[in-house]
């Protein structure tokens, strides 16, 4: 039994016939589609397979400690993020129609925490829409957001005129992985092997190799044996939000590096990993249904991706710059507390999530600088 498995909590029966019977249903895709599929659509049915899915399962995600949760988001570890946030937020809607629309909402803590703050700060708010897959997590955004401004949308609207959030959005969006073996770029997929799933190569299509060689022209020759994702389905939505954005500003607030950081010949192999009741792991097969998946985000191919969809690049830096550049500092002096100084720190620190995450704007009709990239903007690095 792998080490790094057995340390980790036992599911109960119920979750893992639950997996069992997702494990099937990726089983029966793999068979009829000859033996192989690319991870991406691996990572489609582990995580939004109807009604099976990590995403549409019905299960508790979100949160912490007896709850049971999988991992912990910016907006759940304190109020601060989101009061923070609202400083930029409150500055767009100086020159947009005051709404906002968030992607991927998650418990609604988000949603709940921005608009008290901008209530606070006399913002006025006219609509706050969400784009929620999941019946699972709408229901519990529901439940929380007893406010007649919010409303659940099954897609973006085709002329969105405001502040889009996407908190933790572009990471769960699934990915195709390569591999560069004897000077050869195979494509990562998962095959059937003793019954079970296992990954397995093959020759990378023209789109695959095509993307590599964009990626080696940039950072250099990758070594022989190297591997890591690609983002195509991120890279769409990305250039897709063209379409819809008419004026305003995209925030994207995500794990993620620019693109010579990312494909670095020492990052041998990519930046996937996997969330199982707080426990990281690196095996997103085991259990498929029960864990998150996740990869990191190539903020230049975002920047790209939105320059193609019409979109300038408004600024890019870490969420540690981004929020202090907010007021987080301002904001932390009102609460004088203990716990705020400790959330303040994970938020913000350099070992939490203070460097890790970055904060992309793009947008639509914007002439003024944003506040949150006032210093520490590193638009030159994409």
């Amino acid at each position: 039994m792998n080490r790094a498995r057995a340390s980790m909590p036992s599911p109960s029966p119920e979750a893992m016939a639950h997996s069992d019977r997702l494990a099937a249903l990726i089983r029966a895709e793999i068979a009829a589609a000859g033996n192989w599929i690319g991870f991406n659509r691996f990572m489609e049915l582990a995580l939004y397979a109807p009604g099976l899915g990590y995403y549409a399962a019905g299960a508790r995600k979100f949160g912490g400690g007896a709850a049971g949760g999988d991992f912990v988001t910016a907006p759940e570890i304190s109020p601060l993020f989101a009061r923070a946030l609202a400083g930029q937020v409150a500055q767009v809607l100086e020159h947009v129609p005051a709404r906002i629309l968030e992607f991927g909402a998650g418990t609604g803590r988000l949603a709940h925490d921005l608009l008290a703050a901008l209530d606070a700060r006399r913002v006025p708010v006219e609509s706050y829409s969400i784009v929620e897959l999941s019946a699972d997590l709408r229901e519990r955004q529901r439940s929380l957001l007893a406010d007649a401004r919010v409303r659940w949308l099954d897609a973006p609207p085709p002329a969105f005129a405001g502040v889009i959030v996407a908190n933790e959005v572009l990471d769960v969006m699934p990915v195709r992985l390569f591999v560069r073996e004897r000077g050869v770029i195979l494509e990562r997929g998962v095959a059937l092997r003793d019954g079970g799933l296992a990954f397995a190569g093959r020759p990378a299509d023209a789109s695959l190799a095509e993307a590599v060689a964009e990626i080696e022209a940039e950072v250099g020759g990758l070594p022989d044996g190297y591997g890591a994702e690609l983002g195509f389905t991120a890279r769409g939505w990305m250039r897709s939000a063209g379409r819809w954005l008419s004026r305003g500003v995209l925030l994207a607030i995500d794990y993620g590096f620019p693109r010579r950081e990312y494909y670095h010949p020492q990052r041998i192999m990519g930046t996937l990993m996997c969330h199982y009741r707080q426990h990281a792991h690196a095996d997103p097969l085991w259990l498929p249904g029960l864990n998150d998946i996740t990869a990191h985000v190539d903020f230049t191919a975002m920047a790209q991706a939105a320059h193609e969809g019409g979109l300038q690049v408004l600024g890019y830096t870490s969420q540690a710059h981004f929020l202090l550049n907010c007021g987080l500092l301002d904001l932390l002096k009102q609460e004088r507390t203990p716990a705020a100084a400790n959330a303040a720190h994970r938020l913000i620190s350099e070992a939490e999530m203070g460097e890790l995450v970055k904060v992309l704007a793009v947008g639509r009709g914007i002439d003024a600088p944003l506040a949150g990239f006032a210093r520490g903007d590193r638009t030159h690095t994409l």
